[in-house]
């Protein structure tokens, strides 16, 4: 029976609002994310159903009319046929109002019944960096059936040659160009965004990890200091309270960074060593693909990791004024570790999105909801960067910077208060810093 209460004891403590809160953030923060992502799921369902293909047939001879005229009559194909010239791909695209285009260059038949592979031209415009959202962009489904419309074409073709026979496994072959903004470079698409996946994969990791270490940090201070009481005689010392603040700040700060340095360290050589990005395969005749990222102008510049430098000292700011309002309304270090969840939540939101697509490209309502999270313009700052998507980075950074000093001027009005030894947050307990109703002084 003992056992029992004691049990019913430990499990009245354990089980309190705090842990109910956590859990219904935890089942909240998946289901929004889940959303977000079936949202895009479906998209790429969608989009598997019908083929859409664009294209301009420059050889107009009778093979590629035949070749057009079956790709309309296949099932599931929507094709649209362009006459535009020219050689500039990014402005073939502007010009067409389309995100790829497959172009039947002169010469094509020619090539194909002389026994050798005739060349396509593919172009795709990349938008982001996001795995998802380029799931669905490209030829890939168009050339797969080009082919096939191919192989079906010399299967009916009699006396086919020995050359023919060897064209059906592979009849044409692909040059594929990229095409960002205005820029156009020949290369896939898919081996630039490996690429940036490597170079920006641990990133999103790092910043959450100082925000949750610049959190955490600072709050059990204030909150330890509270309880133990020291903090009422450091208060009460010949010092500014501006110098305490401003001390505790900067020591969380120095901690947080020494940290993430060697954690970004460590990540970075565990990159280049699991995942070494010379080993994607380029084609033939085109450009590596770091001369391809500096033609296209998805290479980041050292005045680009300075902003992106600023905008992650803002965001680990916009923490450690939080952190003091949160470790002044604990009780104690259980409830100052319950009161880390907000932080927490707003942190892995953003985290797990920005990793799974492009913010940008999410429905309207979600995406302000998401950018009115300050810690979300320091996740997708990379991608902002490189896109040339500077109003939304530098409107970012200035958004991070009102809400700093919105939460620091009401963390240092709290600090300069006899508040801070007072204030609590009890969510169901009894607060160690006030006396309970009818409790008499001395008991």
């Amino acid at each position: 029976m003992k056992f029992i209460n004691l049990l019913k004891k430990e499990l009245s403590e354990l089980i309190n609002v705090q842990m109910i809160a956590s859990l219904v953030m935890i089942v909240a923060m998946f289901a929004l994310i889940g959303s977000v992502a079936s949202d895009a799921i479906d998209d790429i369902k969608e989009s598997t159903k019908t083929a859409k293909i664009n294209i301009i047939d420059r050889d107009e001879t009778e093979f590629t009319d035949e070749l057009i005229s079956m790709l309309k009559d296949t099932k599931g194909v929507t094709l649209k046929e362009f006459n535009t010239e020219g050689d500039d791909y990014a402005e073939l695209l502007k010009a067409n109002k389309v995100d790829n285009l497959i172009i039947l260059p002169e010469g094509f038949t020619e090539t194909f019944e002389s026994g050798k592979t005739p060349r396509l031209i593919s172009i795709t415009r990349m938008k982001s960096a996001s795995t998802m959202s380029n799931v669905t962009s490209g030829n890939d489904s168009a050339i797969y059936m080009i082919n096939d419309v191919i192989y079906d074409i010399i299967t009916k073709n009699a006396g086919l040659t020995e050359e023919q026979v060897e064209l059906m496994s592979s009849p044409v072959e692909v040059t594929e160009n990229t095409v960002v903004d205005d820029k156009s470079a020949e290369i896939a698409s898919g081996s630039i965004i490996s690429k940036l996946s490597f170079q920006s994969s641990f990133l999103p990791i790092v910043i959450f990890m100082l925000i949750m270490m610049t959190t955490q940090s600072l709050m059990n201070a204030i909150s330890s200091e509270k309880i133990d009481k020291t903090l009422e005689t450091l208060l009460s010392a010949p010092i500014s309270r501006g110098s305490i603040i401003g001390s505790k700040m900067l020591a969380a700060t120095i901690i947080a960074i020494i940290n993430a340095g060697v954690y970004m360290f460590a990540f970075s050589k565990f990159i280049s060593t699991a995942a070494d990005p010379d080993i994607v395969e380029k084609a033939v005749g085109t450009l590596s693909v770091d001369d391809a990222l500096v033609k296209l102008g998805l290479n980041l510049s050292a005045a680009d990791y300075v902003l992106i430098g600023l905008q992650l000292f803002f965001t680990i700011m916009i923490c450690l004024s939080v952190s003091i309002i949160l470790g002044a309304l604990a009780n104690d270090a259980k409830s100052a570790q319950n009161l880390l969840l907000p932080i927490m939540f707003l942190a892995m939101v953003p985290y797990f999105v920005s990793i799974l697509m492009d913010i940008n490209e999410l429905p309207t309502v979600v995406k302000y909801v998401l950018y009115a999270i300050p810690f979300t313009h320091t996740f997708s700052a990379i991608s902002n960067l490189s896109f040339g998507n500077m109003g939304l980075f530098f409107g970012g950074l200035i958004y991070q910077v009102i809400v700093f000093a919105v939460c620091m001027f009401f963390a240092l009005r709290l600090f300069k208060s006899d508040k801070i030894l007072t204030i609590s947050l009890n969510l169901g307990q009894k607060s160690k810093f006030k006396k309970k109703k009818g409790q008499p002084e001395d008991e």
